[in-house]
């Protein structure tokens, strides 16, 4: 089942449970997509992995909502951002433990023979691209640094 048919589907059993906060999630994901689907240049399909850009994307932007709520002292505006983007996340894989992400980076680096600094960007394109969807790039990018320093 394609992911926009799972999003359809959800969204039909949020407006039955009148659960407003995960409607408005549901809505927002469809609208991602269908934008996605219609742009200039698309064929119409999504692969799988724009799919799982796209969600780590509307995550990211309510994560850093919250963020900007919480140092503004609007906590319930906040609540509602952290409770969207836990919505979000169901809908992407799930994500690789601390401990697998840093034995899967230690393996890359001695795969490649990366020495320092110079090759982090060597790591973090081979990094980036097997494990896309499993594991937040920021979180990548820390773990690589502590390696090659």
């Amino acid at each position: 089942m394609k992911l926009i048919d799972k999003i359809s589907s959800s969204i039909i059993s949020a407006m039955k449970e009148k659960n407003v906060d995960e409607l408005e999630s549901l809505r927002a994901i469809k609208s991602a997509l269908l934008l996605a689907q219609t742009q200039k240049g698309s064929d119409g399909n999504i692969q799988e992995s724009d799919e799982i850009k796209i969600l780590q994307k509307l995550v990211k932007q309510r994560k850093e909502s919250a963020e900007i709520y919480k140092k503004q002292n609007r906590l319930e505006l906040a609540d509602i951002e952290i409770s969207q983007s836990n919505i979000i996340e169901r809908f992407l894989p799930a994500q690789i433990s601390l401990e697998d992400l840093d034995k899967l980076i230690s393996e890359i680096i001695s795969q490649i023979g990366a020495q320092g600094m110079k090759d982090m960007g060597k790591v973090m394109g081979i990094a980036s691209t097997k494990l896309s969807g499993k594991a937040d790039g920021k979180t990548i990018s820390n773990i690589v640094r502590s390696k090659l320093m």
